[in-house]
């Protein structure tokens, strides 16, 4: 091996046949104030980094040059909360709105607005409506919380209109459907007629609209749409199932009980694929027991990027995330699941 001969700022290995092996980590394992200038293998995406003035940076082969930034995004709201059961059964949650956007081109080095909308939470009070999901957002793209249920002893007593609407009560017809350009929402289902178990409409669902109750059995929510920006395929926005009056059987949240499934014995559970819709409460006449409506599942934004680039969330905002960089080969996807803020690219 031939003497390592150092000068200013220069080492000179031209007398090694051999190769210079320098440090290599993982993402998480980075330095956390680097100089600039700092070189590391990345072993999480397979690439080379260096530090710059603002972050870490790939070097991409060839020389410097990102590829175009091409981005797959899911942008899903929050649902709307179940309906209670209050002398008469509630109705079920509409589903958040669904938007699926494929090789959308975007700037490095730009800012651009992410807000997650939370589920709702059923109404404190047993005769008031469940609110309205919240609304969730990337760049200029807004989809709109599902509808929140109702329950009331007033006739044909209509839905919430939601990205998708919740069921109505007694003969009311469902909240209609708010979706976006390019989204996917439906409209909630009708009401039970009176004289029957009164039963509660399903909460409509990205792919189908809620189910209506009949005189005997409560309406199924909404179906909701399967994706897999991922990697797997996922079901998401799918409406609540309306409550319902007496012990007979109860309804099942959209997709096969994705959504909130009701219940005659307690309080429905909250469900845990985004933007699902909260099942309505049900009404136990024999035992006289009014059960609260269920929660409904937050919403969510999913993004799926060429895996040379990073990320960077503005501070204060909150957003809550994770990047999965092994799953889809040359992607990255990053998984935003709360808060309010700004992602830029680099």
């Amino acid at each position: 091996m031939a003497l390592t001969k150092v000068s200013t700022a220069v080492v000179d290995m031209s007398g090694n046949t051999g190769a210079l092996e320098i440090a290599k980590g993982t993402t998480a394992t980075r330095p956390a104030t680097p100089s600039l200038g700092t070189l590391r293998a990345n072993t999480t995406d397979n690439t080379m980094e260096v530090y710059t003035s603002t972050n870490w940076q790939v070097l991409v082969e060839g020389g410097n040059v990102l590829p175009p930034l091409t981005v797959d995004y899911l942008v899903i709201a929050g649902g709307g909360a179940g309906g209670n059961g209050y002398g008469a059964s509630g109705s079920g949650g509409g589903a958040g709105e669904f938007l699926y956007e494929t090789a959308q081109s975007l700037t490095n080095g730009v800012p651009y607005n992410v807000t997650i909308g939370a589920g709702s939470i059923c109404a404190a009070s047993p005769n008031s409506p469940s609110p309205n999901g919240g609304d969730s957002t990337f760049d200029s793209n807004t989809t709109n919380g599902g509808g929140g249920g109702v329950n009331s002893d007033v006739f044909n007593n209509p839905g919430i209109s939601g990205g998708s609407g919740s069921g109505g009560i007694y003969n009311g017809t469902g909240g209609s459907s708010l979706k976006t350009a390019g989204g996917l929402g439906n409209s909630g289902g009708t009401g039970g007629p009176l004289g029957g178990n009164e039963t509660g409409g399903g909460g409509g669902g990205a792919s189908t609209a809620g189910g209506a109750g009949s005189s005997t059995l409560a309406g199924n929510g909404g179906n909701g749409e399967s994706n897999s920006i991922t990697g797997a395929a996922v079901i998401y926005s799918a409406g609540g199932g309306g409550g319902n009056y007496g012990t007979t059987p109860t309804s099942q949240g959209g997709s096969s009980g994705v959504g909130g499934n009701a219940t005659i014995t307690g309080v429905p559970t909250t469900p845990t694929n985004y933007g699902c819709g909260g099942a309505g409460g049900s009404y136990n006449s024999a035992l006289t027991i009014a059960y609260q409506g269920g929660n409904a599942s937050d919403g969510v934004v999913i993004l799926r990027y060429p895996n040379v680039y990073e990320t960077a969330i503005s501070a204060g905002g909150g957003l809550v995330r994770q990047v999965d960089s092994t799953t889809v080969s040359g992607y990255k996807i990053e998984t935003i699941t709360a808060g309010s803020g700004t992602i830029t690219f680099s």
